[in-house]
């Protein structure tokens, strides 16, 4: 650093010239004083004294200020940033004098810019610095954080005069790169910006999205969804091939809508137990730039196991009989029985019968309880008993599914625990519901259309026309609305109250658990003409779906469950624990703690905190930052208990191949920095804009003598020496 030190002064002409004139007349009094005491030696140095206050008055009121000068003596930086995320492997840059020829990645068309020799026009005045940058995710490249590679490179440069920035400009985490911007602009260092890749999709038929359960029960048909998106300009039909590592394959003949998206289902069965992965592939198309994106991978357990469910039921209508019919049939079903017959002083008996009500701990043990048309008092249900059920599905992640029947008894469930549950609101006026002669038909919602509980056919279409065919029901009941927060999956095609169409099937989600309401008892009547096809998949597909998280991973003492099930990247997991004593009892209080492994080996520990101290239960949350397979360690100190589990993050990463450049962030950051978009191959022009930036401002220290507290003290120490002083001369 060089110095230069200089004094200036903040005036103008007027200041100047009125303050000679102050001076010029402060001299003449001075002379006229020192005259008139016969030049007097103490006389003259007093009025000497007066002059020196006046003049240093004036100087002060002209502002005289002390500058000192740092100048750097050494070379000034130049950053080039380049991008090193997974993005700038997209290949979509196509030479326009032959664009015939293979599309380049955006990787390669920024290489250039990273040689030595191209920069050493400005060597002499500069030096040059390369710096790949990313983010500081686990896994670096799978993230692009323009604004933090913009202020590293201002930290760690003292004498940045300029940065080039070589991306695509596709930022997906970090604080926005206009602060980081404003920040260089403030700091007088521009940005040049070189933008790379294509701002529109190439051909590309991409598998966005497959969202396959993390377990499935063996020899039972589950439906995976799938998204496809297309950036074709045509329609594109294409056999969609699910593939099992364990030798199976489906496939399904598509249509992918030009410019569109397509959304649709496999359905498979498996036929062994034990650990899968499953592969969907989409083949490409031949005039397709990525291929990387056709393909999906995923784990999945197959296992044999039974549900557990329980059936109470007040008399044995046939919608009941069918149901347990159905229900017992099923090989992965175990059935329970509580068959109450009000008035009589036995309860219904058998096989599979119980003869009351399951205790707290029994109770624990269904993964789905069906209450059909029973209430409170006169032989059914209790208080106590209802609180119950609240509990098992708030807390254990059991389902509940509402059947209400003619006798009207569910109107007495709202006045218990079960109202919470309850997912629609009933007609107080009608307990007993509504009949008809005419048969009446479901009409399936939006949601109904979408959901895997109403999906009887494979295709959307057949499945739609399937409902409208489907045997009609002469009873429903009276309900008003659907609660909110609930899901209406199928209305009365023709009856409404004054709140809208009659709600038939809702779902809910209450705590842990979940809740269907089914309002009316003629599913039975499904079976006409092709027995138990429809009747049969339906209420398997209930009781699965509302197990499914319930049975995620359990062990003799701990289960663990969590939601979603099948968590997207950056998304929050719920995770829920059920943990027991050794004797069975619920554990009170714990510390229940998990430790979770990303598929990158970086471990952390989840504390649960207890969300039911009379259950047992105990929660916690997590985010992941990486996609792929997550193994799960569950342990409780108080009871030494270990349960392994994993579970499987959908999506690809924030950053991936494929996706369209962002120019337009990369003029703002220009812009705001008072830097320049350089078109890509323009080396020449960086170069002539770099060579025409004025040398680096020089770092100024200025001292404002005007306003210094010594200078003040000094002028009124003056002052009191001249009152002083006249004092001595004999001066009033």
């Amino acid at each position: 650093m060089s110095e230069t030190q200089t004094l200036t002064f903040i005036s103008s002409t007027a200041t100047v010239l009125l303050g000679i004139g102050i001076v010029a007349v402060t001299a003449v009094l001075c002379f006229v004083a020192w005259r008139r005491s016969g030049f007097a030696r103490g006389t003259g140095l007093l009025e000497s004294l007066r002059l020196l206050l006046v003049v240093l008055v004036v100087v002060t009121l002209n502002q005289p200020e002390w500058l000192r000068e740092y100048r750097p003596t050494q070379k000034s930086t130049l950053a080039v940033l380049w991008d090193d995320s997974k993005s700038m492997q997209t290949r979509d840059v196509i030479d326009q004098q032959r664009p015939a020829d293979t599309p380049k990645t955006r990787r390669e068309c920024i290489e250039p810019f990273l040689q030595e020799a191209i920069w050493k026009p400005i060597s002499s005045r500069m030096d040059v610095v390369f710096e790949p940058f990313s983010s500081s995710l686990p896994d670096p490249r799978e993230g692009t954080d323009l604004a933090e590679a913009l202020v590293n490179a201002m930290d760690r440069h003292e004498q940045l005069r300029g940065v080039v920035l070589l991306s695509d400009g596709d930022w997906n985490t970090g604080e926005p790169p206009i602060r980081a911007a404003t920040r260089l602009r403030m700091q007088e260092i521009p940005v040049f910006a070189v933008g790379v890749g294509s701002e529109s999709h190439l051909p590309d038929i991409d598998l966005l999205d497959v969202d396959a359960p993390s377990f499935g029960v063996v020899r039972k048909t589950m439906r995976i969804p799938f998204v496809i998106r297309s950036s074709l300009p045509r329609d594109y039909e294409v056999t969609v091939s699910l593939t099992a590592s364990t030798g199976e394959e489906i496939t399904k003949q598509v249509c992918v809508p030009a410019m569109g998206q397509l959304q649709d289902t496999l359905s498979w069965r498996p036929e062994k137990t034990g650990d899968c992965t499953l592969t969907m592939r989409v083949p490409a198309e031949d005039s397709e730039r990525i291929e990387t994106n056709n393909e999906h991978s995923m784990p999945i357990e197959i296992r044999d196991e039974a549900l557990q469910v329980l059936l109470v039921e007040s008399f044995p209508r046939w919608e009941y009989r069918y149901l347990r019919n159905a229900l017992e049939r099923d090989p992965g079903v175990e059935v329970t029985c509580l068959l109450f017959h009000p008035g009589l002083t036995k309860v219904g008996g058998g096989r599979g019968y119980v003869k009351a009500f399951p205790s707290r701990q029994e109770l624990n043990e269904f993964d789905v309880i069906f209450l059909g048309d029973v209430g409170i008092g006169d032989g059914q249900l209790t208080l106590e008993q209802c609180k119950l059920l609240r509990d098992v599905v708030r807390n254990h992640a059991a389902g509940v599914v509402f059947m209400p029947g003619l006798r009207g008894r569910h109107a007495t469930l709202l006045q218990t625990e079960l109202d919470d549950l309850y997912p629609v609101v009933l007609d107080p006026t009608q307990p007993g519901g509504w009949g008809s002669q005419t048969p009446g038909q479901f009409e399936l919602t939006e949601a109904g259309h979408r959901s895997l509980l109403t999906n009887l056919e494979e295709s959307d279409d057949t499945n739609s026309e399937l409902w409208q065919s489907l045997p009609g029901f002469q009873w429903y009941a009276a309900a008003l609305r659907a609660k909110a927060g609930c899901e209406v999956l199928a209305v009365h095609q023709t009856e409404s109250s004054a709140q809208g169409r009659v709600p038939l099937i809702v779902t809910k989600t209450y705590g842990t658990g979940k809740v269907l309401f089914m309002g009316t008892d003629g599913a039975w009547r499904w079976r006409q003409g092709v027995e138990d096809k429809y009747h049969y998949r339906f209420w398997g597909q209930v009781a699965r779906w509302m197990a499914y998280q319930r049975n995620m991973a359990k062990g003799e003492t701990m289960r663990l469950f969590f939601s979603p099930d099948q968590p997207r990247l950056q998304q929050t997991l719920t995770l829920n624990a059920n943990v027991m004593e050794p004797s069975g009892e619920p554990l009170s209080q714990g510390d229940v703690a998990a430790r979770i492994v990303a598929p990158s080996g970086k471990a952390e520990t989840v504390r649960f905190s207890s969300s039911g101290d009379e259950w047992g239960a105990f929660s916690g949350r997590f985010t992941s930052e990486e996609p792929g397979q997550h193994e799960v360690t569950l342990t409780c100190k108080q009871t030494n208990a270990v349960l392994k589990a994993s579970f499987f993050v959908q999506g690809d990463a924030a950053e991936r191949a494929g996706k369209p450049a962002r120019p337009e962030v990369l003029d703002e950051i220009a812009r705001v920095s008072r830097g320049k978009v350089i078109k890509l191959g323009n080396v020449a022009e960086i170069i002539h804009s770099l060579s025409v930036l004025p040398d680096p401002p020089a770092t100024i220290h200025r001292v404002q003598l005007w306003s210094h507290p010594l200078v003040a003290g000094a002028l009124i120490l003056l002052l009191g020496v001249f009152w002083v002083a006249r004092k001595v001369v004999g001066l009033i």
